[in-house]
This record gives C-alpha cells, structure tokens and sequence, in this order.
C-alpha cells in the first residue's frame, strides 16, 4: 500500500520568510510524485512515529541545508489532487533559518529555489502553497511588524 494513493498521505510545509519579507519557494521538477512544474513551499513527507515537527526541520535540512525555527502553525490543508489520484493533509508552518544558506540539495525533485516577494509570486503555485498564503498574510504582518 502507498500513502496517498491507498491512504491520506501526511505531509509539512514551511513558509520561510526572510529579512526582505520574501518567501522560499521551490520549483517542482518533472520527476515529482505531484504537480510538477509548480511552485512550492519546501517540505515533505512525515514517516512513521515522526512528529510533524522533526518531520519538517528534518525534510528542510535534507532539501536545503539549512536549520529553520517554528514560529507557529498556520494552517493545515486538505490537499485533494483528483488528477493524479492522491490525498494529503499538510500543515504548513512559519519559519525563519537559524542556521546556513538554502540551497537546493535534491535536483531531481527540485529544478530551482528562489525568494519571491509576497506580492509578486508565480502562478504556478500547489493548494497547500495557496491556502497557507491566506493565514501567512495575515500572521507576517505580525511577525515583521512588531
């Protein structure tokens, strides 16, 4: 049996802000499991007896080789891909680096990172991308503002 096929499939997503309020995202190669082509927030996959939040920081390090503080939870998506016949849920927190420069470490799964702007961001973006960016608009203005 495989998660999100045979099962609702768990997975984490950051929105990683930095000093200038622009957002990390990543490009989806055409060898990603899903939505190929679009623009993501970093994540993964959580496994087995793994908290959501080890599974995060974890799937950070791996996919870019950095250390990410959790400020908070934002929000959690149903994200229902009819398409491609698979279900995830998926909290998406905030973050921030607290340690390195991101940089990406998975090439397959990844044809670029980059920072964008939180008014300027592709069309291309995943359902976990665009329902986090409800709550992070509101929840970053307090983060930077205070």
């Amino acid at each position: 049996m495989k998660p999100d096929v045979d099962y609702i499939g768990v997975g984490c997503g950051a929105f990683i802000l930095n000093e200038k309020n622009q957002i990390l995202l990543s490009k989806r190669s055409k060898k990603s499991r899903n939505k190929a082509g679009y623009w993501t927030i970093p994540g993964g996959r959580v496994e087995f007896f793994e908290k959501v939040e080890d599974a995060l920081k974890r799937e950070i390090k791996e996919e870019l080789g950095i250390d990410i503080k959790i400020i908070k939870l934002l929000s959690v998506t149903n994200d229902i891909i009819n398409e491609e016949n698979q279900h995830w849920i998926s909290p998406q927190f905030l973050c921030k680096i607290v340690k390195g420069t991101p940089k990406n470490l998975e090439p397959k799964k990844c044809d670029e990172i980059k920072w964008f702007d939180i008014d300027n961001l592709p069309d291309k973006l995943t359902n976990t991308t665009m329902n986090g960016l409800k709550y992070l608009k509101i929840a970053y203005k307090n983060w930077f503002n205070d």
